[in-house]
């Protein structure tokens, strides 16, 4: 989930690469028993919420979600037992339970597509596919809105795509190349009119006509 979850993001940010640098973000990498933990829609919302927009109570994030806090906190519930998430009560004012993600982003692994395990298999395309459904959300938002931003904003927005001849190795390369340079903005000291971006990058092999 991706940051995420890409869910990431998504982006939840779910394909980022090896995190080394330990200014770089922390990652999970996804097994077959945390896959299954995580792989429902709503529970790959809330934990990109937590992600993006820091900790939250069960009711704030139904709220937020359009969802109510009883299924919240039971979802939430779920996500700590697969270690997503975590108390953060440094947070808490009176008797309400505060949440954090236990992660920057989450690492998915392609073997996990074919696992022997038909629910592992099924669990791995439904979170996929909810990436990829968040994303789109996220464009469509964007596009929705963009004319109440400022002109420099909407410049410095992007969509577009590109096709390329590559073997799967220079794709990897690539896309390890492109995840290392977004990760060297992640320090960078704070600016007058900075705001929060989101990057989407996706690679797909087609089949030629």
């Amino acid at each position: 989930m991706p940051e995420e979850p890409n869910p990431e993001d998504a982006s939840p940010d779910a394909t980022d690469p090896e995190a080394t640098d330990p200014e770089e973000p922390t990652l999970r990498t996804l097994d077959a028993r945390s896959l299954r933990g995580l792989a429902h829609p709503l529970r790959i919302r809330m934990l990109a919420t937590l992600r993006h927009e820091g900790p939250a109570t069960a009711s704030q994030l139904a709220e937020r979600l359009g969802e109510s806090s009883g299924s919240t906190s039971y979802h939430l519930r779920q996500l700590a037992a697969h270690g997503f998430v975590e108390d953060a009560p440094e947070h808490g004012k009176g008797r309400e339970r505060w949440w954090r993600a236990a992660h920057d982003g989450t690492r998915f692994d392609e073997n996990l597509l074919y696992d022997e395990d038909p629910a592992t298999r099924g669990a791995a395309d439904l979170f996929l596919h909810e990436i990829a459904t968040i994303h789109t959300q996220e464009i469509s938002t964007w596009l929705g809105s963009a004319h109440s931003w400022p002109q420099e904003w909407r410049r410095a927005a992007d969509l577009s795509d590109f096709t390329l001849r590559l073997t799967p190795a220079q794709s990897v390369e690539l896309v390890h190349g492109i995840h290392e340079l977004i990760n060297s903005y992640r320090d960078l000291p704070p600016a007058e009119g900075a705001a929060t971006v989101r990057f989407h990058t996706h690679a797909l092999p087609r089949a030629d006509a």
